[in-house]
């Protein structure tokens, strides 16, 4: 379903509805890798290598690091396409925050 026009009410509550979408499941994706994959799972892990490192060690110290910033940059990726979607622009924002 394309969205409505630019300053509809509608399309304000469905824009913050994926803005919050988009946050919580990248979040938990965030969750997953930094506390199971880097401090649950550590030993299990340990059993396999990423290049002369135990992997479980690997994950905890640069692992989880690597996948935040690749996060980062999907969530900028598609924030813009949201924006894009909706009619956004910066100016928007000004005056504007999640639905009440």
């Amino acid at each position: 379903m394309p969205p409505t026009p630019p300053n509809s009410t509608s399309n304000g509550v469905a824009y913050w509805r994926s803005v919050i979408r988009l946050t919580l499941g990248l979040l938990s994706i965030w969750a997953l890798v930094s506390i199971v994959a880097a401090i649950l799972l550590v030993e299990p892990m340990n059993s396999f290598r990423v290049g002369r490192l135990p992997a479980g060690f690997w994950m905890a110290q640069q692992g989880s690091i690597v996948v935040f910033v690749a996060l980062i940059w999907i969530y900028a990726r598609r924030m813009d396409r949201i924006d894009r979607a909706y009619h956004k622009r910066d100016e928007d924002f000004d005056n504007e925050g999640p639905a009440q």
